[in-house]
């Protein structure tokens, strides 16, 4: 089975349309689209099933498992990820003819409950690929900010040095987030979202989309237990990768832009420190402070931006402390060729390498890298940090 690469995402986008509103426009465009209750629509039409995903991650392990069976479309742009997605009615208009949609879960997606009720698909399977699985809930991530002197920004949860106001004490939220409500939609809510970033994590997760298409389409259920296997192995592999050439690291803390890493890191005995908690904070002094010492603690060689970042504030911190800026990528977007299966095993790869770099190793060659074209993402300029 074969599986390809790319590498490429979008800046923070600082307005969002009305998930509502878009939703009840587009019902009217896809009504006649929709069919009677009963038969998928793909049963009806005797063609492939319509499974829609939701973005990059969860289209590469569908795709995996569905291989030929199923018709996969990302219901976002390729190069827009969660925290970017501004809902259009062509959006929901694709849900009314979808018969499986595939999420993340863990409220990574809180724009879809509207889109998919809007929608009026009776028929559309939902299939949550977080189910089961052990998560990471934010309070457990606040208190463990809290050793940070309040320079953990978690994701759906107030600063820490919001709870030290008092009742009558105005806009502690609003002096952080200089939108005011802009970043209330990027709300993960209890736990976590990003257990995509810990390969024995999205062994789950296929699983999870193994038996929901299934379930959708139980006369396929060869193709899908052979393909969830095989891909299942990968996944093996690449966790023993991670495993073995970061052995030598336990303990250590590596330094990313935005919060993300937590699952990848307590899966591979390691520690992260970060700038900020979501892409679109201004990070603080405390914030700045608090990474130059991670980096000086872990004699870290590089510090680890990401492609979607806008501008790159690391490259002052790095010019301090005399080291690289590499990146270390989420995976939530990417180029045409992120919508490949392959493409999380290779870009996973890729931030192996890069985080092995950063604590002063080499990555070793577990396979022969395949002659493909990449296109290169260049590093973000720098964006001033005001104290």
């Amino acid at each position: 089975m074969k599986f390809s690469h790319f590498l490429f995402h979008q800046s923070q986008s600082t307005a969002r349309l009305s998930v509502a509103f878009i939703s009840a426009l587009a019902v009217g465009l896809g009504s006649c689209a929709s069919t009677p209750s009963g038969e998928s629509n793909a049963a009806q039409g005797g063609e492939k099933l319509q499974v829609m995903t939701t973005f990059v991650p969860i289209t590469n392990f569908t795709k995996a498992v569905a291989g030929d069976r199923a018709q996969v479309t990302q219901l976002l742009p390729n190069n827009v990820g969660p925290h970017d997605f501004q809902a259009k009615p062509a959006d929901v208009q694709k849900l009314t003819t979808a018969d499986v949609l595939i999420e993340n879960g863990l409220e990574m997606e809180a724009f879809l409950e509207d889109m998919v009720k809007n929608a009026g698909n009776d028929k559309l399977a939902v299939i949550d690929s977080s189910q089961g699985i052990t998560v990471i809930p934010n309070e457990e991530e606040e208190h463990k900010g809290e050793e940070h002197a309040e320079g953990k920004h978690d994701h759906g949860e107030e600063h820490a040095e919001g709870e030290e106001h008092a009742e009558g004490e105005e806009h502690a939220e609003d002096e952080e987030h200089a939108e005011g409500e802009e970043h209330a939609e990027h709300d993960h809510g209890e736990n976590n979202p990003h257990i995509w970033l810990d390969p024995k994590r999205v062994i789950q997760q296929v699983e999870n989309i193994r038996d929901g298409l299934i379930a959708a389409d139980p006369e396929g259920q060869s193709t899908y237990e052979a393909n969830a296997t095989a891909y299942i192995e990968e996944l093996k592999n690449l966790d023993a990768e991670f495993t073995e050439q970061l052995k030598p690291y336990a303990g250590k803390t590596f330094v990313t832009y935005h919060d993300f890493a937590d699952y990848f890191a307590g899966s591979y005995g390691l520690k992260v420190e970060y700038l900020v908690g979501i892409p679109a904070e201004n990070a603080k002094p405390e914030d700045v402070q608090r990474v130059l010492k991670a980096a000086k603690d872990s004699n870290l060689n590089t510090l680890l931006s990401e492609p979607q970042a806008t501008g790159s504030p690391f490259e002052a911190l790095a010019k301090d402390l005399n080291v690289k800026v590499g990146t270390f990528d989420p995976l939530e977007s990417g180029g045409p060729e992120a919508l490949e299966a392959d493409y999380y095993l290779t870009a996973m790869r890729e931030n192996l390498k890069n985080l092995t770099a950063a604590f002063g190793g080499q990555a070793q060659s577990w396979v022969p890298a395949p002659s493909r074209q990449r296109t290169v993402a260049t590093l973000p300029q720098f964006v001033q940090v005001n104290f």
